[in-house]
């Protein structure tokens, strides 16, 4: 029973510790997604470049409260998969104030923050790329067949064009009336008296709008994080130290998988691990940008695609392994201690 009591008491201290900066991050979205400049979807819309570099240096803020909210609006596809990842790759949870605690890990910590917002640059801009690459042959493919059925259908293309037409303009028609927000209520630019919409619904109600979202995040980590930390009391940091060997890859790839850990246990024990020499640097480093904290808990519980939330989380520990294996041979070519 005491291990009971102590994973609801650790869970709670998880809770409220991470409330405050995931309130002020929602509240930023909140205050910045009902303004009338958009001024949020000029900041981490899908249509800009520079949403996956300002999601590469949110992610380094200590904690995962950044993580939590891009991986939300993911769910709701405000955001790009490189931006998701991007933020993913660079949170590093609970590591940092560890780190900083620790005065001899200072230049570590220093290294570990500036290699990890260039492995989400890279990361993030090159899965959009990719993803990019893949919509526009689809498009074409779709053009092409398009094309083909016309020409097998000469005599109706006339009457077919119209139709086409006709769907596309209802359809522009239905997305530059309708918008939703980051409240969850829709909206319209070009609303008039027949649109039955209050513009003010929400935007006297940022504050509630915050808490209520951080509210609900809050109760999925409290299950996730008690559940998680009801399994760890049972075992301890000897454990993991004696699972580990001097293997650099073993550790790389074991470190990956603690660090798809949905909670802040998974950076202390990393962080822990590397501090005592039990874990390299290179493995630190894989492990961190593998986990994104509660990120991922948002990120099962609101997107409501099961098959592709299994793809994110294959994809970020395979960008854990990879970017692990490539700083332990920097580290090996240029005789770096591991």
């Amino acid at each position: 029973m005491e291990n009971f009591y102590d994973a609801i008491l650790d869970a709670l201290v998880d809770v409220f510790k991470m409330m405050p900066i995931l309130f002020l991050a929602y509240l930023l979205v909140s205050y910045l997604s009902h303004d009338h400049n958009h001024k949020f979807y000029g900041f981490l819309s899908k249509k800009k470049r520079t949403s996956v570099l300002y999601a590469s240096f949110l992610g380094c803020i200590p904690q995962c409260g950044f993580s939590s909210v891009i991986a939300d609006l993911y769910s709701r596809q405000k955001v790009t998969l490189g931006t998701l990842v991007a933020v993913f790759v660079a949170t590093s949870d609970e590591a940092i104030p560890i780190m900083i605690a620790t005065p001899s890990q200072i230049l570590n910590m220093l290294l570990l923050i500036g290699i990890k917002i260039v492995l989400a640059l890279l990361w993030g801009y090159g899965i959009d790329f990719v993803v990019e690459i893949c919509s526009k042959l689809k498009k074409k493919k779709v053009a092409n067949a398009t094309a083909k059925k016309l020409d097998e259908n000469a005599s109706g293309t006339k009457e077919f064009s119209h139709a086409e037409n006709d769907h596309v303009d209802s359809h522009e028609l239905s997305e530059d009336h309708h918008h939703i927000h980051e409240c969850g209520h829709i909206h319209s630019d070009t609303c008039d008296e027949h649109c039955h919409h209050d513009e003010q619904c929400c935007v006297d109600n940022i504050f509630l709008d915050a808490f209520k979202h951080t509210l609900e995040i809050a109760i999925y980590v409290f299950i996730a994080t008690f559940i998680i930390n009801l399994l760890i009391n049972y075992f301890t940091l000897d454990i993991f130290t004696t699972i580990l060997t001097d293997n650099g890859i073993i550790q790389i790839l074991i470190a990956c998988v603690v660090g798809l850990i949905p909670n802040c246990a998974s950076s202390v024990l990393l962080v822990e691990l590397f501090t005592v020499g039990a874990l390299s640097f290179p493995a630190l480093v894989a492990g961190l940008s593998t986990g994104a904290g509660v990120g991922l808990i948002i990120l099962i519980t609101k997107n409501k695609h099961p098959l592709k939330n299994i793809g994110i989380l294959f994809l970020q520990f395979s960008i854990g392994v990879v970017s692990g294996l490539i700083i332990y041979g920097i580290f090996e070519l240029c005789g770096f201690t591991l």
